[in-house]
């Protein structure tokens, strides 16, 4: 798949699996922090992210520190499935 595809996909699973009910896909930039001022996101959010990181692409996140350096924004969770997906 490629990068752009995954991009999209991502976002949209983002949108499903957290039940974001005012965000589009297409509303989330690629380089918008997933917290804090970008999209707002939360620590329970957080782990719906990790959930969703397993069971689409078969990366286990163990580590809460690990999962801070990926969950930043689509581009840098795009990067990391693209290196370490298993699905």
């Amino acid at each position: 798949m490629e990068t752009a595809e995954l991009k999209k996909q991502l976002k949209e699973q983002i949108v499903k699996f957290l039940n974001l009910l005012s965000v589009k896909p297409e509303d989330i930039k690629d380089d918008e922090p997933l917290f804090g001022e970008g999209l707002g996101l939360d620590s329970i959010d957080s782990i719906e992210l990790i959930v969703l990181l397993s069971r689409e692409y078969g990366i286990e996140i163990k580590d809460p520190k690990e999962g801070r350096k990926i969950l930043v924004d689509v581009n840098t969770m795009v990067a990391y499935i693209e290196k370490h997906r298993t699905k």
